[in-house]
């Protein structure tokens, strides 16, 4: 039996970090990612889980990696069978928890701020590219973040579920 996780993400800041996770994580799990945007249904699921498919043995975990901070996909996402990975306000959330706890609720723009004034590894970050130093970075204090995120509560701002996908790994 093969295992296969499908992250259908957002954009490709988080397609990016998928790549990340399957560089450091040598899982026996099979990560695909597919970057969807906000067109994300129940049927596009079911679709892209079926491609990947290849025996009756195979088993494809569902995620979704997306941003909280468009209501109206919000809604979508809910309604969708599928382990959600969801970052409330955004995926920055997870790398600023690489760097500290973050308990009140906070914009997007707001907490790109912070994260580019938290530590100077951030200083010049830019949406959908991580440095070699940024990535060392993340690699190292993954386990910091996962305890801070699983400290806040799902799906309210702010929180993130991306610790899920790397728990999942770990194991």
């Amino acid at each position: 039996m093969r295992r296969i996780a499908l992250v259908i993400c957002e954009g490709e800041t988080e397609e990016n970090y998928i790549y990340l996770l399957k560089k450091w994580y040598k899982s026996p799990i099979r990560i695909v990612s597919h970057i969807e945007g906000t067109k994300i249904t129940q049927s596009l699921i079911d679709n892209r889980t079926r491609e990947l498919k290849i025996s009756p043995w195979d088993k494809v975990q569902s995620f979704l990696m997306y941003d909280m901070d468009v209501p109206a996909v919000n809604e979508k996402l809910l309604n969708c069978k599928a382990n959600l990975l969801l970052s409330n306000p955004c995926f920055e959330l997870w790398l600023l928890l690489h760097i500290k706890e973050q308990k009140n609720a906070i914009n997007t723009d707001t907490l790109i701020k912070e994260l580019k004034k938290s530590a100077s590894v951030w200083r010049n970050y830019e949406k959908s590219t991580f440095s070699e130093t940024q990535q060392a970075f993340l690699k190292s204090n993954t386990d910091i973040a996962v305890g801070r995120a699983k400290r806040l509560e799902d799906l309210k701002n702010p929180s993130t579920g991306i610790y899920k996908l790397v728990e999942l790994l770990n194991k």
